[in-house]
């Protein structure tokens, strides 16, 4: 009867974690979704653990663990500095102090727009290149498609290079590596000139 149950869980966890993929690549992709390591699945847990338990956001590395990170992903720590700090100044109101968004962000507002998501790895900006998210910065959401507005009146391209380094460096390892693994270094088919 436990491995029935074990089963089901396991089967239960699966179509619950596709579905959080789907209604994410929805909500905000325009974009293929990467594959999802299996070790994003949390370990089973006993069937009494579950009722009432709320999946809590992917940790924000602490500053040791962070300097740990930033080295083995040879991020520039300088980027990352500057870009907190201009993160901080431009967009936290909308996105969170640390990229976290705020709650209810996967619902409709009132003027029929989503709301900004986090940026911590807990939605799908980790499924977008760092020219795609640059793109978005520069321009802005496209028309009717969001609130975002455009930056690059008011940010150098340095300053929304370093913006996007303080990002990608908030994330947690494993997405970090699916990231740069499948969409940022991942060859891309170029268009030929005919």
């Amino acid at each position: 009867m436990n491995g029935v149950k074990l089963l089901f869980l396991s089967h239960y966890r699966r179509h619950l974690l596709l579905l959080g993929v789907a209604s994410g690549f929805i909500l905000g992709c325009s974009e293929p979704t990467p594959p999802v390591p299996k070790t994003i699945l949390a370990p089973l847990r006993p069937l009494s653990t579950l009722s009432n338990t709320v999946t809590p956001p992917p940790p924000v590395a602490e500053p040791k663990q962070q300097t740990q990170t930033l080295e083995m992903r040879k991020l520039d720590p300088e980027k990352v500095k500057r870009g907190e700090v201009i993160y901080e100044a431009n967009c936290a109101t909308c996105h969170g102090p640390k990229g976290e968004s705020t709650p209810g962000w996967r619902k409709l507002g009132a003027d029929g727009r989503y709301p900004p998501p986090p940026l911590n790895g807990s939605a799908h900006t980790w499924h977008h290149s760092t020219e795609t998210l640059e793109k978005m910065i520069r321009e802005g959401s496209p028309s009717g498609m969001g609130g975002m507005p455009a930056w690059d009146d008011k940010l150098t391209n340095q300053e929304i290079n370093d913006v996007t380094v303080w990002i990608t460096s908030i994330w947690p390892d494993e997405l970090y590596n699916i990231w740069y693994q499948e969409i940022e270094h991942k060859p891309h088919k170029k268009k030929q000139h005919q």
